[in-house]
């Protein structure tokens, strides 16, 4: 299996996770040469992306080393496995399902499932998330993650959905351990026009306020 391994520790040293949604073919290479220049180290490729699963194939190939790959919109065991054998090092769902569950923990393959109450968080770590995406994060807002950390004190959060570099640092004051960036900065336009400029200057701001936020919790 290509690519470099998930390593949960290691990504929360810099904990953004970049999202590609409906990149094309041709401009794979590009557009995650553009990420790795701005400093970004994990990547999951949808599965609803056209040709997802050998476009998977030649990110985990190519950029071992430089990129950890994962695979996004897991719906099913089936898809699952296609994707670990693409080279896919970590999965996540836009929600909890039991199947690819169960699969990850057969296979010890870090879950990241999504939530959006606190029962479904609960439910979700309960299932053996490495991580509980938070998502829609826009839809409630930092003040939410702030709210979980009394109940759940020790489940792992991840903001996901609306993350932009203006409110990175309130999410992550607010408890989330890791952001997720995708439509904000890899927009459709972008993508299908390979303006990998804008994508590289977005996230290297992303990553910026991130880090100067880990900073500042340094003792």
């Amino acid at each position: 299996m290509p690519g470099q391994g998930f390593d949960l520790e290691q990504f929360l040293t810099c904990p953004v996770l970049g999202i590609l949604r409906g990149i094309p073919s041709q401009n794979l290479e590009p557009v995650l040469e553009a990420a790795v220049a701005a400093g970004l180290k994990h990547l999951e490729i949808t599965l609803n992306t056209q040709d997802a699963f050998s476009i998977i194939e030649r990110a985990a190939a190519g950029f071992s080393g430089r990129l950890t790959i994962g695979a996004g919109t897991v719906l099913s065991p089936a898809g699952a496995e296609r994707a670990c054998n693409a080279g896919a090092t970590f999965l996540v769902s836009p929600t909890l399902n039991e199947e690819v569950a169960r699969f990850c923990r057969d296979e010890n393959i870090p879950y990241f499932p999504g939530a959006f109450t606190p029962t479904e968080i609960e439910k979700a770590w309960q299932a053996g998330a490495a991580m509980v995406k938070v998502f829609p994060a826009s839809q409630l807002g930092p003040a939410f993650f702030k709210e979980m950390r009394g109940p759940f004190a020790d489940i792992k959060l991840m903001a996901v959905g609306g993350v932009r570099v203006e409110n990175v640092p309130r999410y992550l004051e607010s408890g989330a351990l890791a952001v997720a960036v995708g439509g904000s900065v890899f927009t459709r336009e972008r993508l299908e026009n390979a303006r990998v400029e804008e994508i590289k200057n977005d996230l290297s701001h992303i990553l910026i306020a991130v880090r100067k936020f880990l900073t500042t919790m340094t003792p």
